[in-house]
């Protein structure tokens, strides 16, 4: 982001370690199966930060587990430690939730049962510096930063997650173990269909794609690599048909839609949609609607795609709800699995801000969960929501 910017089994624990005991809260009036996940990403011991969500939208805390790895800081970053989008990972049809140890080059899979944590598992990620995870099917994929970058694919088993023989590739990027936060990759993405996996390279402003075997095997050596239409490109989604990619760049704060070819080739649907904003890097889909984190200015950007799939703002501003004295340094989103709300990470207040989706996109502020791992020598980054 930039600011105003050989594999072993590392070890597996079968019970997850519980730092706060979720019975302590065993009065929320949560859904049975509603929850926020918030990583740490604590550099003496990265943990994951759980929240029973009510029917509201609300949070309340429900435990503290650790993951059994470290968290990690990229050189100079400004506000997000890991800047990447998607390095944690909820998979509804596994049941687990996937988190990235940078600072270990490891990966983490815990088996959700409602608000607790369980069975702790913990791999290599096949780099360095694992920053972002993507899953389709039975299979996962991680994209670790560090180095000259990589791409590293495991299977979802019931213990856990195993290496997939023959699936690690290079993204041949020029870090350092510990990269810049501006020149490491942004995101790992398989595209709906599962024909292609997709990486951005902000440094290199380039959309590296992999086409993909059905066995989950990437059918290249090296990646096709296509010029960004837009500066510093970051975080990807895709519209509710699977057919159209957005992109969010963070030089100018813009988003590109493009149609990603079955030979890995991206072609431009839509120019760059500027928002006015500063540094959007994020970007997430609820509905036809999309909504953009801007860490250079603390504010929340919201999209709406039409019929005809043209991506537009939702208000002449660019803004979905009003920034906060208490809400600064946005950086991740998550969206609930029913699209009713969206959670932003504020990395310099150390909070998180729920949302309501209203009918017209514009978001309504529902709750704020406080004492999380402010952004100081690290900071939280990772959330995801059932």
């Amino acid at each position: 982001m930039i600011g105003g910017g050989a594999l072993a089994i590392a070890g597996a624990a079968t019970v997850a370690v519980s730092l706060a005991s979720a019975s302590q809260y065993s009065g929320s009036v949560a859904g049975a199966d509603h929850a926020v996940f918030v990583q740490g990403n604590e550099l003496d011991g990265n943990t994951i930060h759980v929240f029973a969500r009510s029917d509201d939208g609300k949070l309340s805390p429900s435990g503290t587990y650790a993951t059994g790895g470290r968290g990690g800081d990229q050189v100079d970053a400004p506000t997000d430690s890991l800047a990447s989008q998607g390095s944690l990972v909820y998979d509804d049809a596994s049941g687990m939730l996937l988190a990235v140890n940078a600072g270990s080059g490891t990966v983490t899979s815990f088996r959700v049962e409602g608000q607790q944590l369980k069975d702790r598992r913990v791999v290599k990620s096949g780099g360095e510096f694992p920053a972002s995870l993507t899953v389709r099917g039975r299979i996962a994929y991680v994209m670790n930063a560090g180095g000259a970058g990589s791409v590293q694919g495991f299977k979802i088993t019931s213990r856990g997650l195993k290496p997939l023989k023959g699936s690690h590739r290079s993204l041949g990027l020029d870090n350092e173990d510990i990269p810049r936060f501006d020149t490491s990759p942004g995101e790992v993405e398989f595209t709906p269909d599962g024909r292609n996996l997709v990486v951005t390279t902000k440094g290199n402003n380039t959309v590296q794609v992999f086409p993909m075997k059905r066995n989950g095997l990437p059918t290249v050596a090296e990646p096709v690599v296509n010029k960004s239409a837009g500066g510093v490109p970051f975080a990807i989604s895709f519209d509710k048909t699977g057919t159209r990619m957005l992109v969010a760049e963070a030089e100018k704060s813009t988003v590109t839609t493009y149609k990603v070819k079955h030979d890995g080739k991206l072609k431009v649907l839509q120019e760059p949609l500027a928002s006015g904003q500063e540094t959007l890097c994020w970007l997430v889909r609820a509905g036809d609607y999309f909504y953009g984190g801007n860490t250079g200015n603390s504010t929340v950007t919201g999209y709406r795609m039409d019929q005809q799939g043209t991506l537009s703002l939702t208000n002449d501003v660019g803004v979905a709800t009003p920034p906060s004295a208490g809400s600064q340094g946005v950086i991740d989103l998550a969206v609930t699995e029913d699209e009713e709300f969206v959670y932003v990470q504020n990395a310099v207040s150390g909070t998180v801000d729920g949302f309501r989706v209203e009918a017209n996109g514009a978001l309504t502020k529902v709750t704020t969960a406080e004492g999380l791992p402010a952004f100081a020598e690290s900071g939280m980054e990772g959330i995801a929501a059932v």
